[in-house]
């Protein structure tokens, strides 16, 4: 089954479906598949001329856990440079092995559902390291940025690499997102750089807190493609510069409407106040009558949270729509279950539906979930969100296409900051 088709099943067959597998122990990597990942990955990187820069790499000592941050897919391609000729063993999302699981298990991958807690991962961490003797890769922060900014990062990854004493490095890449971002895939020539720096020793990890490795992290993955562009004077041409841009740059800052932008070309403009703004070769916003309330998109885009997180501290998020139910029970493919009703307010996400006559519901509170995941026009499929359970995931698409998935990426890290600290307040 092609990723992009629409294939029907009920709720019972897909039930009845084997699960993927989240705890087999990864594989070192077959020698004659790692060499064909070096060939497919390490020319590229030479085309595109990627600078890695390392920073005390040579006193790195054996395997260590590699962090990394995650802007297009061009980001693996790029690690594999960095750190050959070792070998490694990824975690991967689910749908990464879509039709091409063995495939995947046999260059070192192991499969996890996106942010849900899994006891598995420790051992198979610990087995890439020990047993393996491979470079344990991590990208934290999930999924793709969606502005080339760095994505909220879990507060259990101090904890996790504290527990396993191995080194850590960090790999930090530059312009990933300005060459292919993930709301438009059309590549452009930017010039990249990628800094590869040894964070932690296994000293270091024994005499730090968990608040102090978690601090240090954060500053390592501080990341901005567009500070990037501006201060590398790096000139984007073309006329689509700004396709797309309104699925993260949903809000109109004028008329603060919600869902009233769009794009084309060169140009974002609102549909109700007619506000437009032109997108330049250093991707800064200026709006043609000289109204520029934002020239800067990061800053656009992180406005956008705040407005979401006033909604919720005034009670007035609450969102409640129809959606298309893709379910994702293992490698071979998503399956569409039918029509259901999302609703996303301070309790969290419930998912409902009625499929053949049977009562269907998916419940996921705020504290189960720091993040969750979009996707734009998915294998033309449509924009989405999705979430997961131990044994499944789910794919939601909104009937309504003019609705921004985007702002559930917003309302579910606020939601998210907020309750744990009221938690926290009251223990």
């Amino acid at each position: 089954m092609k990723i992009s088709d629409i294939e029907y099943r009920t709720l019972q067959e897909v039930r009845e479906m084997p699960r993927f597998d989240l705890k087999s122990m990864p594989k070192r990597a077959k020698w004659y598949l790692q060499v064909v990942a070096w060939l497919l990955s390490i020319p590229e990187t030479f085309l595109r001329r990627v600078k890695i820069v390392k920073v005390n790499m040579e006193k790195v000592k054996g395997p260590y856990i590699l962090l990394c941050n995650h802007n297009s897919f061009f980001d693996f391609k790029v690690a594999t440079r960095a750190f050959f000729p070792r070998r490694a063993n990824y975690i991967v999302a689910v749908d990464g092995f879509i039709n091409r699981e063995q495939l995947m298990r046999n260059v070192g991958c192991l499969g996890k559902r996106k942010f849900v807690s899994d006891p598995a991962i420790v051992k198979q961490l610990k087995h890439s390291l020990e047993v393996n003797k491979s470079i344990a890769v991590i990208y934290p922060e999930a999924r793709y940025s969606l502005i080339g900014t760095t994505a909220i990062l879990p507060d259990s990854l101090g904890k996790l690499i504290k527990m396993f004493k191995y080194p850590v490095v960090s790999l930090i890449s530059h312009g990933h997102h300005l060459h292919e971002p993930v709301w438009n895939l059309i590549k452009r020539k930017v010039p990249v750089k990628s800094v590869m720096t040894y964070l932690f020793s296994k000293e270091d990890l024994e005499s730090l807190s968990l608040q102090e490795i978690n601090e240090k992290i954060k500053e390592a993955f501080y990341y901005n493609d567009y500070e990037y562009q501006v201060n590398n004077n790096i000139k984007i041409k073309g006329d689509n510069r700004a396709k797309n841009l309104h699925k993260v740059l949903y809000k109109c800052p004028h008329c603060l409407t919600d869902y009233s932008m769009k794009s084309e070309n060169n140009k974002l403009f609102c549909e109700k106040c007619h506000h437009e703004y032109h997108v330049d070769e250093y991707s800064r916003l200026n709006e043609k009558d000289g109204q520029t309330i934002f020239n800067f998109i990061p800053d656009w885009f992180e406005w956008q949270r705040e407005e979401v997180r006033k909604e919720i501290e005034n009670n007035k998020y609450d969102s409640t729509i129809e959606v298309h139910i893709d379910s994702l029970p293992n490698s071979t493919g998503y399956y569409r279950l039918g029509v259901g009703k999302l609703t996303h307010n301070e309790n969290g996400f419930l998912l409902e539906a009625t499929l053949q006559g049977e009562k269907f519901e998916v419940y996921k509170p705020v504290l189960s979930n720091y993040g969750v995941h979009v996707e734009f026009d998915y294998f033309g499929k449509g924009d989405c969100l999705s979430f997961s359970t131990n044994d499944d995931t789910y794919y939601l698409y909104p009937l309504d296409q003019n609705l921004s998935v985007t702002k559930y990426h917003f309302a579910v890290e606020e939601l998210y900051k907020l309750t744990n600290k009221k938690s926290t307040l009251s223990e």
